[in-house]
């Protein structure tokens, strides 16, 4: 266990969730991913992740990381899509299977050609199982993923299971970005009865309500992107998140 993981998990026991804030290298420019990285910093963000489904500009991606490094204390963690999205000077990343993959490139040949890259650059892996929950996203799309039904919690408990029991000790429900609904709380209770590492919940998170609902069932971290991206007055709603947060303390 790495520096960063231990972190996650130390600041875990003093919060009732954590926010990771996503941001996408080829959303964002370069002044504003940098200017969003402190503002989120402020507002108690536990950790950003760099990356995206369709990251495929690896130089811009690698500055970007760069810039933001230096402008915050708290961790980046890379996420990526495909082997593009392995660059330094991150402090880990989530080194994730797509456990629901149709293409066995997302499940293990993608990690086998990334694996010597995440050596060399000193990243600390995370070892994660990466789940896609329903249609019509682009994770969904790019991932090849045949999709978990949001009202098949059974499926989703059974994937996460089988993921624990492969040794990976974080998990990943992922609606997808842009997703018109999140992982509902009963699908998160069904995988929080069964798996017992680290569970990250994103996709749909854009207000207060839907934060507290996913961190009361069960969510050690959520993961907001597009809210940021789009939405107006986004700082504020991420506020009302993080306050809404500190509300809802285990």
């Amino acid at each position: 266990m790495g520096k960063v993981e231990q972190y996650l998990l130390s600041a875990r026991k003093r919060k009732a969730s954590l926010i990771f804030v996503l941001i996408d290298s080829e959303v964002s420019k370069m002044k504003e991913s940098v200017k969003l990285a402190k503002n989120v910093e402020r507002l108690g963000a536990a950790a950003i992740l760099v990356g995206g489904s369709s990251a495929i500009n690896q130089l811009e991606m690698a500055q970007v990381v760069k810039t933001i490094k230096k402008s915050v204390k708290i961790p980046i963690i890379l996420f990526p899509g495909n082997v593009t999205g392995v660059v330094p000077k991150a402090d880990a990343i989530l080194f994730s299977s797509l456990m629901n993959s149709e293409n066995p490139y997302y499940i293990t040949q993608a990690q086998a050609l990334g694996a010597p890259t995440v050596l060399k650059f000193g990243l600390e892996p995370l070892p994660t199982a990466y789940i896609i929950i329903g249609e019509g996203t682009t994770a969904w799309f790019v991932g090849s993923a045949r999709a978990i039904p949001f009202d098949k919690p059974g499926i989703a408990a059974a994937y996460c299971l089988a993921a624990q029991f492969l040794g990976m000790r974080f998990v990943y429900l992922e609606a997808g970005s842009g997703a018109k609904q999140s992982v509902r709380p009963e699908m998160i209770q069904a995988v929080r009865k069964v798996f017992k590492g680290f569970l990250i919940v994103g996709g749909g998170i854009r207000d207060a309500k839907t934060a507290a609902t996913i961190v009361k069932a069960g969510a050690d971290a959520i993961v907001i992107g597009t809210l940021l991206e789009k939405e107006n007055d986004s700082l504020k709603k991420l506020a009302e998140i993080a306050n809404s947060l500190k509300n809802n303390r285990k």
